[in-house]
């Protein structure tokens, strides 16, 4: 069952879960399980996630844009379609490029750090595309 931040019950469209200002130029829809959190984010043309590491494995897939994604010391270009796996604890960074870039990401254990995340003003997601 659901419970969490963004979440209201067991449905929702992602564009009525509250965007979160995760970093500067990098915000969050997030759909909270008990010990699972599924972020859909949205970085900004020519954005940079700083490095960092947290005690969450993190999965995901690039859904539209292309990343430079630094994992412990590898690097590698992610395109649509690509996907990454970091265990807990292990350094890592993303850059983006000029058109930015959506990933669809799960956290576990479940990010309850972000429950003090930045609210922004409602907007539509960029993914998926309206129409």
């Amino acid at each position: 069952m659901m419970t969490g931040m963004s979440s209201p019950g067991p449905f929702a469209d992602l564009s009525g879960l509250d965007a979160q200002r995760i970093w500067e130029g990098v915000t969050g829809r997030v759909v909270e399980g008990e010990r699972v959190t599924l972020a859909v984010i949205e970085l900004d043309p020519d954005s940079v996630v700083p490095e960092h590491h947290h005690e969450n494995e993190q999965v995901g897939v690039l859904v539209s844009g292309l990343l430079e994604f630094r994992i412990g010391d590898e690097t590698r270009r992610v395109e649509p379609g690509g996907t990454w796996c970091i265990p807990a604890h292990v350094p890592h960074e993303v850059r983006t490029e000029s058109e930015g870039a959506v990933a669809v990401e799960v956290f576990a254990p479940a990010r309850s750090d972000w429950a003090a995340l930045e609210r922004l003003e409602p907007r539509a997601p960029r993914w998926p595309a309206a129409g």
